[in-house]
């Protein structure tokens, strides 16, 4: 059995604690968060479960293995580094951190420690990307020219962290969990509506080696709700509509070939028109799916999918396209 204590009970920490306490040999010994109104809601729902305003009751309790943060990524570097030094492994949510440096600490730290760090990344645990992966890896899809994704909607605006920040971790992490490397560089422009120095609206351009291409469009000022990212390759092209209930993957068999005409030595370039096939996905909760491979991980002592080297892979791509917003849009290389 696998003691947990979360911290951060909110809009998305419900979620996780619904999750943990759920699954089997799993059990959520301590929650914690500073709304005591929102504790004596959660008394009622989870008896089993001790809630506290105090991290240090978790930090504290040797009982507890892991630790959940599920808080505003501003905290997330100081509860994450408390954790790990109180020889707990650890899931954070998206982003890691905000600064790169307190990334590669957090990364440097688990290691020494020994123990699990691991990043709410949730969309690489979607049986849809899992598909996408597939695809690609099995070469069903030839080369990747680009890929290009939409995540808006007119929904809350944040008073701290701006769209960029809050939608495409989502974006990013898909893309590298896709094409399994990071970009080159990165350009990024972006405006503020609402409130100054928050941009509402973002538009990011990810450069590979090979020529492979990914934008990024995320936007809370939007009159849709899109979820969506298309994959354009070789020979196939696949769309991942994630608000589609059921058929969230198309595969279009579309292209252009490209034939040799032997009467003059030359090439020429055909369209062409094939099926759209939808493939049957085993639709499980994405989120289950997340927290059932962090205890598994914690268990077998292994290394997540999303651990902390992805998330910090994730927050440099966005740390490039925040400073390419601020100097108007010019390139940044990741290093």
């Amino acid at each position: 059995m696998i003691r947990v204590g979360q911290i951060g009970l909110g809009a998305w920490g419900k979620n996780l604690l619904r999750n943990f306490h759920s699954l089997p040999g799993c059990q959520v010994g301590i929650g914690c968060d500073q709304d005591p109104k929102r504790l004596e809601k959660f008394r009622g729902e989870y008896p089993s479960v001790r809630f506290t305003t105090d991290f240090e009751e978790l930090l504290s309790d040797e009982r507890l293995q892991a630790v959940v943060i599920a808080t505003p990524p501003e905290s997330h570097y100081n509860l994450a580094k408390a954790s790990l030094e109180a020889g707990k492994d650890v899931f954070v949510e998206k982003p890691l951190v905000l600064k790169v440096e307190e990334g590669e600490e957090l990364v440097d730290l688990a290691k020494r420690e020994g123990k699990v760090l691991m990043v709410g990344h949730i969309m690489e645990y979607h049986p849809a990307t899992l598909k996408l992966k597939q695809l690609i890896e099995d070469g069903e899809l030839g080369g990747i020219y680009y890929i290009y994704s939409t995540r808006v909607n007119l929904g809350k605006v944040r008073e701290i962290e701006n769209a960029l920040w809050s939608f495409a971790p989502h974006d990013v992490s898909i893309i590298l969990y896709l094409l399994g490397k990071v970009p080159l560089k990165v350009t990024a422009n972006g405006m503020a509506y609402l409130r100054k120095g928050i941009e509402d609206v973002a538009f990011s351009t990810l450069y590979f080696d090979g020529g492979t291409l990914a934008h990024i469009h995320v936007s809370w000022l939007d009159p849709h709700k899109i979820r969506k990212i298309t994959v354009v390759g070789q020979k196939k092209m696949v769309v991942f509509d994630d608000m589609e209930s059921a058929e969230k993957i198309r595969i279009y068999d579309k292209g252009v070939d490209t034939y040799r005409d032997y009467e003059n030595y030359g090439e020429y370039l055909s369209l062409r028109h094939g099926d759209v096939l939808i493939p049957k996905l085993n639709l499980v909760e994405p989120l289950r799916a997340e927290c059932g491979h962090f205890l598994q991980c914690v268990e077998e002592r292994a290394t997540p999918r999303s651990d902390g080297e992805d998330g910090l892979r994730v927050l440099k791509v966005l740390d490039a396209a925040q400073k390419s917003m601020k100097i108007g849009g010019a390139p940044v290389e990741i290093k």
